[in-house]
């Protein structure tokens, strides 16, 4: 948890130098927005149809910074996500936990495509668990912070016919996957070999999609896809696949309703899809600023 507030305290403080540049330097086009969906279900104890009370909350923020000036531009993303449900009678769960930042510099080589160099990093807040593994009803530790963390540099061409749409080749992507819980790492380990916190992957291509634009009024959808492809390791089952969509509806200026899903398929950590989804009303802040010289 120390390391988290670390690391949150360092985001925030870069993102505030971010806002506070952007203020002075009218090239800079930024968005930011974030929720707080609650989900909540009561029965009473004989309720003859059967269910359970619970008490869900999801909170998520999305925040962009991009600068361009000339022929160079340097685009910055965060996507936090996390979320919790409390079932009667269970302990508390986590139903979201999603940390994302990226950053690339471009140089454009014509008016569609960029030249450009990024890093990003992926990993989660806090401690996931496998639960009910035994008759005993025991957790099992199997995720926390930087348990695993992702970080990637990549080298190539980025296509961006339009502000909504992106799409980055990079033939060059090495990437550095940390496990730093023994705990964790008891019990799982993402591809990091037996005795080691970091797995380096030297020779490998990754491939990045991104769309985000308001589909109709008040309905914006993002989409985010990444694989990565060690070449070291070259077949259809071992290149890793990431899928991000959120799809967000505001009913007035504060009230918003939120379709969330991610999907991963990485056969270091399982050889079958992973998904989760939230559905949530809630409250919505948004801030949009555009700026032109």
């Amino acid at each position: 948890m120390k390391k988290t507030l670390i690391f949150l305290a360092i985001l925030l403080s870069n993102s505030a130098m971010v806002i506070a540049q952007s203020e002075a330097d009218t090239t800079w086009r930024r968005t930011f927005d974030a929720g707080l969906n609650l989900n909540q279900a009561a029965f009473s104890d004989n309720w003859k149809a059967g269910g359970i009370s619970s008490m869900g909350l999801n909170t998520y923020l999305n925040a962009r910074a991009d600068y361009v000036n000339g022929k160079i531009s340097w685009d910055n993303e965060a996507q936090l996500q996390y979320g919790f449900i409390k079932n009667k009678g269970e302990d508390q769960r986590k139903s979201i936990d999603r940390l994302y930042l990226d950053t690339k510099y471009g140089y454009a080589i014509s008016s569609d495509w960029n030249a450009f160099f990024s890093v990003n990093f992926l990993s989660q807040f806090t401690k996931g668990y496998e639960y009910d593994i035994d008759a005993d009803g025991n957790d099992r530790l199997i995720s926390n912070f930087l348990s695993p963390g992702f970080l990637t540099f990549a080298i190539g061409a980025e296509y961006k016919p339009n502000p909504y749409f992106s799409l980055r080749l990079s033939p060059f992507a090495p990437r550095f996957t940390f496990l730093t819980d023994d705990a964790v790492a008891e019990n799982e380990r993402y591809g990091v070999p037996e005795g080691k916190t970091v797995r380096s992957e030297w020779l490998a291509a990754m491939i990045q999609a991104s769309y985000a634009r308001d589909i109709m009024t008040n309905v914006n959808l993002k989409l985010n896809y990444m694989a990565y492809i060690n070449y070291q390791e070259l077949s259809a089952k071992q290149i890793d696949h990431l899928f991000n969509a959120a799809l967000t509806a505001k009913v007035n200026d504060y009230i918003n309703v939120s379709l969330m899903a991610n999907a991963i398929y990485d056969n270091d950590q399982d050889s079958d899809i992973q998904y989760n989804q939230s559905l949530g009303l809630g409250i919505l802040y948004t801030m949009k600023g555009f700026t032109l010289r």
